[in-house]
């Protein structure tokens, strides 16, 4: 919104809004606060540390797999398995699939707080850090 706009004005379009759409009182009473004080600017921030809190609520643990080809269903079910073996009791995998055709092959894997490469670019760029070391 305009940052010249009276905040009353933009008060006004939210809450009609919001009306509009139904949405819970809580929802409304944020949104307002939020025009009131300047900082409609940041509800995609809000809206998206608020989505992280209620995953770690519900136990469940993201994990984004990148690789150079879309998976097929049998290598997505061998992979779902083996990566629930990584996951404590009462987490959720909430896997999401990338495809990066510039990894060349293998997989980029993010899970929680880890991340492992194993791509073909990643090992080729090992290999050649090593050969030029060497000479």
């Amino acid at each position: 919104m305009n940052p010249h706009t009276k905040s009353t004005v933009k008060q006004k379009a939210v809450s009609d809004a919001l009306a509009r759409e139904k949405m819970s009182p809580i929802t409304v009473n944020l949104m307002n606060l939020l025009a009131e004080n300047g900082r409609l600017r940041h509800t995609p921030d809000i809206v998206a540390a608020f989505g992280k809190m209620m995953s770690a609520v519900r136990g469940e643990v993201l994990c984004t797999v990148t690789t150079a080809q879309p998976l097929d269903e049998a290598n997505l079910t061998e992979l779902k398995s083996a990566l629930n073996g990584f996951l404590a009791k009462g987490e959720v995998l909430k896997l999401e699939t990338k495809t990066d055709p510039s990894i060349l092959g293998g997989m980029i894997v993010n899970i929680g707080e880890k991340y492992v490469d194993m791509s073909t670019r990643s090992k080729i760029q090992k290999l050649t850090k090593i050969m030029r070391e060497t000479v």
